[in-house]
């Protein structure tokens, strides 16, 4: 009797499942986002330029972090090209959308597009929350074990995008392919130009409501660096938990493939839908990560076609706090050849 052989499943497989519907762009709709995001924006830093009380102050800060991070979204959609129907309206929006959040955006598409996504949760290559031996841990210094244990703890969204990805990736990265060199060049003196620019206008704008210097730099603070700072630290924890648990396994070079990265590697999280309208439905990360050109509009279509086709290679569940906690107290290293995560005991055994 003949032996059939096992089915193995590829990313094109995945793929296939996904109606060509969900691939279509829309210009109307992508700028109806990006206008609205812009709105939200202004209309939160001109409150917090108004605010009659601290506390007011205290309660747009934080919106105003958010705000950061939803244009940032848009712009990491305009990246992937898909945002709208125009690529060099989508070059344009992302470099623009990247703006309040300090990101240079051709080396964004080169660390996040052709890094981050060609090589998702495979050894030495995926450079986003890549966990580190038991080996490796042990062989760290005083000072960068306190920091693994900073940054890879609840509190450690911000110290880590902000070292790892924003500062080592992204500002002080200056070694790219040659390829790519002019390009970030380019976008890396654009952005500063305009960050320049905003601050210098929060600096005026402070001074002449302030009539001094400490209230030209408190609304430097208020508009531009605070809320980069809490836009960071919503970032570094969005993408810890679409990439970040124990149901995820990480692969060795070899043991990677496609289908294990992009549909294995990732979650769908199910927020509350008031949410979207800072994520735009990035929290249904599964089929971005299976196929690029789905614009965020439509993800959600995307992740119910391939929920029900691949129910068990997809996970797909509801966000609670106390799992959260659970997967920052459990995944500190990662012993790649047995797929498991552990706690800093084992480093101690």
């Amino acid at each position: 009797m003949q032996t059939l052989e096992p089915v193995v499943l590829t990313l094109k497989d995945v793929i296939d499942v996904v109606p060509d519907s969900c691939r279509e762009r829309s210009t109307t709709r992508g700028l109806a986002l990006v206008a609205c995001d812009l709105v939200l924006y202004s209309a939160v830093l001109t409150g917090i330029v108004l605010s009659p009380a601290w506390w007011l102050t205290l309660i747009l800060l934080p919106l105003a972090g958010l705000t950061v991070a939803a244009m940032f979204v848009l712009g990491h959609d305009a990246a992937h090209g898909a945002l709208t129907n125009n690529n060099r309206l989508n070059s344009v929006l992302g470099r623009l959308l990247f703006v309040p959040s300090f990101h240079i955006y051709e080396a964004w598409v080169l660390g996040h597009n052709r890094i981050h996504h060609g090589h998702t949760v495979r050894q030495g290559m995926d450079f986003v929350w890549h966990p580190v031996t038991v080996e490796q841990f042990r062989e760290m210094g005083p000072w960068a074990r306190l920091r693994h244990r900073l940054e890879w703890s609840v509190l450690g969204p911000l110290p880590y995008y902000l070292r790892e990805v924003w500062w080592n990736k992204m500002i002080a990265f200056r070694q790219p392919p040659a390829k790519w060199t002019k390009a970030i060049r380019h976008d890396r003196y654009m952005l500063y130009l305009a960050v320049l620019m905003l601050v210098t206008a929060a600096a005026f704008l402070g001074g002449l409501t302030s009539g001094n210097i400490l209230g030209a730099i408190w609304m430097v603070a208020k508009l531009v660096v605070i809320p980069f700072l809490i836009f960071t630290h919503v970032i570094g924890w969005t993408v810890y938990v679409h990439h970040i648990t124990p149901e995820i396994r990480w692969h060795t070079r070899r043991g990677w493939t496609k289908v294990a990265g992009q549909l294995e590697g990732t979650t769908i999280l199910r927020l509350p839908k008031v949410a979207n309208l800072f994520f735009h439905w990035i929290f249904l990360h599964t089929p971005h990560h299976v196929d690029m050109r789905i614009p965020c509009y439509r993800l959600t279509r995307a992740a119910e076609a391939i929920r029900a086709a691949f129910p068990d290679h997809t996970i797909d569940r509801k966000f609670r706090w106390r799992s959260y906690l659970m997967i920052t107290h459990t995944c500190k290293l990662y012993d790649f050849e047995q797929g498991t995560w552990l706690s800093y005991r084992a480093a101690r055994t």
